[in-house]
């Protein structure tokens, strides 16, 4: 059958490498390009249509009440004072963000409490505060200061309340 005459394409001849000189092999769904390329391509035009729209906002001095955009506010207390000229402003509203910018000073090596040897990840930490290494970790072997007696006690009473039983009323 002639092509020509019926109006269908001819197949390809055989497979059409991406026009992007990736190495994989387009289609003509996809102009030519293979998936990646062409979802790549795609994403470029959407954030350039995106710019375009904003910087014409910007341009004409609208706002976007659409609420695509993402608006940020704070509330700032300003106050002046006129004698020696001292400005003071302080914000009202805590973000989170003041937490994670405390960076914390790096902490050496975990070394053990009674003989100092270094002790990484395996290290265990006893009741009364210290970390100890796998021969110092028992408490009669570092001196423990932590009074388990008294801390077993205390558990148990707080386990196991006194119970009495009502008192009868007798007839």
């Amino acid at each position: 059958m002639d092509h020509d005459k019926t109006g269908c394409q001819a197949p390809p001849e055989g497979p059409i490498l991406c026009i992007n000189n990736c190495g994989f092999f387009g289609s003509a769904a996809t102009m030519n390009m293979c998936s990646k390329c062409h979802k790549d391509m795609m994403l470029k035009q959407e954030q350039a249509k995106l710019a375009a729209s904003s910087i014409g906002n910007i341009m004409n001095g609208s706002s976007s009440s659409s609420g695509n955009e993402p608006a940020i506010t704070t509330n700032v207390d300003v106050s002046v004072e006129i004698g020696p000229k001292t400005i003071v402003a302080q914000p009202l509203v805590a973000s989170g963000s003041e937490e994670s910018d405390e960076v914390k000073p790096k902490d050496g090596p975990k070394r053990c409490s009674n003989c100092n040897k270094r002790v990484g990840l395996t290290g265990f930490n006893c009741r009364c505060g210290n970390l100890f290494c796998a021969v110092h970790r028992y408490s009669d072997k570092h001196n423990c200061p932590f009074d388990y007696r008294t801390a077993a006690r205390d558990a148990i009473a707080k386990a196991n309340p006194v119970v009495k039983a009502e008192k009868l009323d007798k007839i």
